[in-house]
């Protein structure tokens, strides 16, 4: 069936879906209660392209499904050749979400470097605000993120009402470990970003993420030496 149209409709239906799926239900099921409420123009995917597991999931109910790649400008060679393998490989659509300004535009406007001077101005240009004006066409949207990545992660639901986009956002990969992660993709042959083998549990834009220690939080990696842990898009 077709998602309700007003806000509060969709509000009320994440509140059902939290109350169905509760706490730690299989991706596959919270997956299956999106495809019964919306239809696939209505839903996007958010993807860093350090793997493609949630696509891939999500892919299994809702064939052609729109991806939301942030295309900042400062990835990693690595991800974009993820990028690549996941639109080939997968029954989805890429989406390259850009920000207003190139890389070189942000450098003339704001002074060289930005992400190292004031990385909350560059993640907000370069994702949280490219994110926002690409999720306005959608109703719902499904991210990977993880209970167990980072302390400000502990708590995420499956389902959940988006008060910053005004739609539902589904996380059914929340219960899942690092490890779990990786064994989905090697048993469906899932793209993986190669760094995620090279050192890079998480990874972000290339000046703003290194290679994590054994023993150190899967996220240590990002923004090292900063205080900030999160671009923004997810607080």
């Amino acid at each position: 069936m077709t998602a309700p149209a007003g806000t509060e409709e969709l509000r009320a239906l994440a509140e059902a879906g939290a109350e169905e799926l509760g706490w730690d239900a299989p991706a596959e099921e919270v997956v299956a209660w999106v495809a019964r409420n919306f239809a696939v123009g209505e839903v996007a995917v958010a993807c860093s392209m350090a793997d493609a597991v949630l696509p891939a999931v999500v892919a299994e109910r809702l064939p052609g499904v729109d991806v939301l790649f942030l295309e900042t400008g400062y990835h990693f060679t690595e991800t974009h050749a993820t990028r690549d393998e996941v639109q080939r490989a997968l029954d989805v659509n890429v989406v390259d979400v850009l920000p207003e300004l190139t890389v070189a535009e942000q450098d003339a406007e704001h002074g060289k470097d930005l992400f190292a001077t004031d990385p909350a101005a560059c993640c907000r240009m370069r994702k949280v605000e490219p994110l926002k004006r690409a999720l306005s066409g959608y109703r719902l949207w499904f991210t990977g993120v993880r209970r167990e990545e980072a302390p400000t992660r502990t708590h995420t639901p499956l389902v959940t009402w988006d008060e910053t986009h005004g739609l539902i956002k589904v996380n059914p990969l929340a219960p899942w470990t690092f490890d779990q992660l990786v064994g989905y993709a090697n048993d469906h042959r899932v793209p993986v970003n190669l760094l995620m083998y090279d050192g890079y549990p998480s990874i972000g834009c290339a000046p703003c993420t290194r290679r994590v220690a054994a023993g150190e939080d899967p996220r240590a990696g990002r923004w090292s030496g900063q205080a900030k842990t999160e671009c923004g898009i997810h607080l």
